[in-house]
């Protein structure tokens, strides 16, 4: 009699996959939780401490979910707790003690993360141009990435810190002006492309991304320079709410997919062209000059409070990487990966950031309703993140249920691009309302 034998293999589960260090970390977490819970809860509403409670889950998943995460939140962790303690309650040693003043203040470290950013874009594009595929320029601009993501984060949390300095009434989350967002902006999209970079084993995307990031980086020094905006300001009472912990951060990781999206149907076009030989049928470099100068020419009138220099340098380095680009646009094409998965970056990135857009969009009108009293007033800002909601449901509805795909696709994320930065931004400067926070 034959015995038939049957083998029972069993999967690994979600928790007996953790690793030594995933558990230290989740226990650090917990450790850190609990001691902010105690030491700080009398000072919290009872969302505050809901919010409090949430997030330590929420960073243990997301630590176990990208492992490169879990080195990052305790680095910020351990550089934090070492600029608080420096501080020893005195925002006077900000100018005095070594470390603050050149390294850990919040100034300090945003300024680093500024000339980090620039430096990545500068080996990513270097990168680019290398005689080899995956050159250790482009995993110099990768690392250079990561080191400025973590210089914002903890130059944003001992801001956090130093407006508690400056009295219990005017501390708060720093993301309540135009100089905090664009800090929040800019390691926002950093973190989420050097995602995809992992994900997808693929560092030549770096070099077009970075470039969205380092606009954004020229106008927050540009704003520190003309408003002095890294100075620290109480909030006004519209902004002294809980609401505005969830709402702003959700609404600024839509912007950064959705920017980052863009970058990328800007690569898938570059590659789709490079073979084109008349130089004008290139409209994508075009539109990527015009995107690059926009912001001095909006500013024109402004340019003076600045010193003028400062905008036609921005001008003219916009000027030549347009121009290298076209110059340089078939050697880009044959290091961009394949279409498919500049595809699938675009619609992944769309997906998470309409996700999360969604999500700010409610708490905002709930936001408004304790406010103001209603859900929907119609206000500018209100009214152009309408219309970067509808954009982005229609491209998700094409793609979807249509089948939408390749150029038709990239040049719709591209033109997102504008859209969303005009309800950054444009709206900011050219129009005035409820949302008037931030005005220029």
């Amino acid at each position: 009699m034959n015995t038939a034998t049957t083998t029972l293999t069993l999967h690994e589960g979600f928790f007996t996959r953790r690793s030594a260090f995933d558990w230290v970390f989740a226990a650090l977490v917990v450790l850190g939780g609990a001691y902010g819970f105690a030491r700080y809860a009398g000072y919290m509403d009872v969302y505050e401490k809901g919010i409090l409670i949430a997030a330590v889950p929420a960073a243990i998943w997301v630590g176990w979910f990208w492992r490169p995460l879990r080195t990052l939140m305790l680095s910020v962790a351990v550089f934090s707790l070492l600029a608080i303690v420096a501080y020893q309650g005195s925002l006077e040693r900000a100018d005095s003690f070594f470390w603050l003043k050149y390294f850990l203040s919040s100034q300090s470290a945003i300024l680093w993360m500024s000339v980090l950013f620039f430096m990545s874009t500068v080996f990513y594009w270097i990168g680019m141009f290398s005689p080899r595929e995956g050159t250790s320029m482009e995993r110099i601009g990768s690392r250079l990435a990561w080191v400025a993501v973590g210089m914002a984060l903890i130059g944003t949390m001992v801001r956090w810190y130093e407006s508690y300095l400056i009295g219990a009434d005017i501390g708060h989350i720093p993301v309540s002006n135009l100089y905090e967002v664009f800090v929040l902006f800019c390691w926002l999209t950093t973190t989420f492309y050097l995602y995809f970079e992992d994900q997808y084993r693929t560092r030549s995307l770096g070099a077009f991304v970075m470039l969205v990031v380092s606009a954004a980086v020229g106008f927050l020094l540009w704003y520190t320079v003309v408003r002095e905006a890294h100075e620290i300001q109480p909030l006004v009472p519209a902004l002294k709410s809980w609401w505005m912990k969830l709402h702003v951060p959700a609404n600024f990781i839509g912007y950064g997919t959705f920017s980052l999206s863009a970058m990328v149907a800007f690569a898938y076009l570059i590659k789709q062209q490079a073979d084109e030989r008349r130089w004008y049928k290139l409209t994508p470099l075009w539109l990527l000059g015009f995107a690059l100068c926009f912001v001095p020419i909006a500013f024109r009138q402004r340019v003076a409070e600045a010193g003028g220099s400062y905008w036609v340098g921005y001008a003219a380095i916009s000027s030549l990487i347009a121009a290298g680009i076209l110059a340089g646009r078939r050697k880009i094409a044959s290091r961009l990966p394949a279409f498919e998965v500049l595809d699938d970056v675009m619609y992944k990135s769309i997906a998470v950031g309409f996700a999360f857009f969604t999500i700010a969009t409610v708490l905002g009108a709930l936001w408004a309703a304790e406010a103001w009293g209603g859900y929907w007033s119609w206000d500018p800002k209100e009214t152009w993140a309408l219309i970067v909601w509808l954009n982005y449901a229609a491209w998700l509805h094409m793609r979807l249920m249509k089948g939408l795909r390749g150029t038709v696709s990239a040049w719709w994320a591209l033109a997102g691009l504008a859209v969303t930065t005009f309800a950054f931004l444009g709206v900011n400067m050219f129009l005035s309302g409820l949302h008037s926070y931030g005005t220029l």
